[in-house]
């Protein structure tokens, strides 16, 4: 171990694959000691601002036919899926 730190650079060796990070990029960095304060740190992250989130999942029955033409409408079908039924939603009040 001695020889291969007496061999090290004594500067940090530049690489254009893996540039130096500058300080700005670990503004938002989560650091902790231990994995419970970690796992903490993380969750409240996740949480955001403390507002319910916007979207739901759900499981939804669609006959294969329409799943398909769903689908076949390309990127942001599930999108336009909810908007389609909120549209719905705005002429059909529930009950």
């Amino acid at each position: 171990m001695a020889a291969a730190l007496a061999a090290a650079p004594d500067a940090p060796v530049e690489d254009a694959d893996n540039p130096r990070t500058r300080p700005e990029e670990w503004a938002d960095a989560v650091t902790s000691r231990s994995l419970p304060e970690l796992r903490e740190k993380l969750a409240k992250r996740r949480r955001g601002r403390g507002r319910a989130p916007l979207k739901v999942p759900t499981t939804i029955r669609f006959d294969l036919d329409v799943l398909a033409g769903l689908k076949a409408t390309g990127k942001g079908w599930q999108t336009r899926v909810n908007e389609a039924m909120r549209e719905w939603l705005s002429t059909h009040p529930p009950a």
